[in-house]
Parts: structure tokens; sequence; C-alpha cells
């Protein structure tokens, strides 16, 4: 039976990538999202710009679609492979898929401060909720290290 992401899951995500915020003195918009690349929670934190709600549901849903962290797509971009700009996926780091059991169970995408401080809280929930996934495939952990 493959795992699932629940709406508890969603909750708990949330308040740890909140409290990071919180913590850093950061005004923030979190997306968490299911392995459809669906909404499941999305939050608002007092402050945040009106644009990163849909920068960080963009970048969980390109994390949740390709089971990346938005920060590969980035890289390649800025690297040889341009014609990756033109495809429906954010090329922003923030975004960072839920793979357990090398099965993806969702997403969480984050924006509002610096894009590595948006990976930090995103990492920071994944980290304290489900402390042995993974935020990239067997194999690929090359090109999600974050630069």
């Amino acid at each position: 039976m493959k795992p699932a992401l629940t709406l508890d899951d969603a909750k708990k995500l949330m308040a740890v990538a909140e409290e990071e915020a919180r913590r850093n003195k950061w005004e923030v918009v979190i997306a968490i999202l299911n392995d459809g690349g669906r909404i499941v929670a999305v939050h608002r934190m007092d402050g945040a710009r009106p644009g990163n709600d849909q920068i960080a549901i963009a970048k969980a849903t390109t994390s949740a679609m390709t089971c990346r962290p938005s920060v590969v797509w980035e890289r390649w971009i800025e690297g040889r492979h341009k014609a990756y700009a033109t495809f429906p996926f954010i090329a922003a780091q923030g975004g960072l898929p839920i793979i357990i059991d090398g099965d993806l169970i969702g997403a969480i995408g984050v924006s509002g401060v610096k894009s590595s401080e948006d990976e930090q809280i995103a990492m920071a929930a994944i980290s304290a909720v489900f402390p042995d996934a993974k935020t990239c495939r067997e194999g690929e952990e090359n090109d999600a290290q974050s630069f």
C-alpha cells in the first residue's frame, strides 16, 4: 500500500513551517499539495506579499509533478537546458517533494523570502514531520543539492 499525505500531516507540516518562518521573522506563504499536485493546505502569514500565494503553489506543483526540488529546474535553465524555461513549472528554489519509501506523497512550496530561505522553511517542516522522507528520487541526489 502506498503512503499518502493526510490533512493532519499537512497541518503538522504547516505548523512547523510557520514556526521556522516566525523564528526567523520571515513573512511567507506555505503551500502543501498531495501527490497529484492538488492543494491540501495553503497558509498566508500576515505581511506576506500578494504574489507569494501563486509562487508558493507553483513551487509545490513543480515538485509534486516532477518529483524534484524546484531548484533543479532553476539550475537546468541557467545551464544548457534553456528550453525547460518554457515548461509549465517554476524554476525557483523553495519547492520540495516529499518522498517516502520511494513513493511521492506530496510537496511543499514556500515563497516570501530569499529562495534558499524558502527552501530552509520547507526542509524544516519535512524533517520534523517525516524524518525519514527524501526530497529527491534515489540516484538524483547530486541534481538536488542546493548551491
